[in-house]
């Protein structure tokens, strides 16, 4: 019962992740209160399913004819590059203080979404390119985060995509579905390296979070109020893990 739980909380995750963000709250939850795991190894594990929802989502967008990285390239290198960093840290510390710092970041990326809603919602004609000074920081401070610990991490990808380069919400969640797939990558190789990964429960989360990016994706991709359905997502998503992180 409790591997059955497990696996419909991380389907929920896969949906979440895809159209918005911080579906790791649920999975990272059940590895450790529900599963038992050790907060380092519930962090390692949890990349399994990450990477396999990101590659049902990629796959799904691809299909859909929305999958599009040339002028991104800068984008997802630096993300990646930063991302080294927080893997090491991540393998020489504890997560609980980065956790911490989280609450204050969501809460802070909350009143971003509400006090700006009309932001999400536009499809601007074109992207707007960021200086190098401020987009190399912004993308190496993201990689270094979803490196250390993934939870949050979509929701910090979208509002720099979102709000600071003008990328409308579906395109965004596009881009950010391919970056998880990268980071995840790189995780797996690490924590493998590490040998912190329970394979067991890591494929039972990845069947249950592939299938729900891939559904998400794929018929999100083929909404045309999707930008509008994104944003409410998030908002619920990030009202849902506001209230965990700072009432129990």
């Amino acid at each position: 019962m409790i591997y059955l739980l497990a696996v419909v909380g991380a389907f929920l995750a896969g949906c979440i992740n895809t159209l918005a963000g911080n579906g790791s709250a649920i999975t990272l939850y059940l590895l450790m209160d529900v599963l038992g795991l050790p907060g380092n190894l519930a962090n390692a594990t949890n990349r399994v399913g990450i990477f396999a929802q990101g590659v049902a989502g990629t796959t799904a967008f691809h299909r859909a004819g929305k999958l599009e990285i040339k002028g991104n390239e800068l984008l997802l290198t630096t993300v990646t590059i930063g991302a080294l960093g927080g893997l090491y840290l991540a393998s020489v510390l504890s997560n609980e203080g980065f956790r911490s710092v989280f609450r204050y970041l969501l809460l802070v990326m909350f009143v971003i979404i509400l006090s700006r809603p009309k932001r999400w919602l536009i499809a601007f004609g074109e992207q707007l390119d960021l200086p190098p000074y401020i987009s190399i920081p912004l993308y190496l401070g993201l990689g270094f985060y979803a490196g250390f610990i993934s939870m949050g991490m979509g929701v910090l990808f979208l509002a720099i995509t979102v709000l600071l380069a003008r990328y409308d919400l579906l395109t965004a969640n596009v881009l950010k579905t391919i970056m998880v797939t990268i980071l995840a990558t790189v995780s797996l190789i690490w924590f493998a390296y590490l040998g912190w990964i329970d394979w067991k429960i890591g494929g039972l989360m990845a069947i249950g979070q592939a299938s729900g990016g891939y559904l998400t994706a794929h018929y999100a991709s083929r909404i045309d109020r999707a930008n509008e359905l994104a944003y409410y997502v998030l908002v619920v998503v990030v009202s849902i893990a506001l209230a965990r992180l700072w009432l129990f």
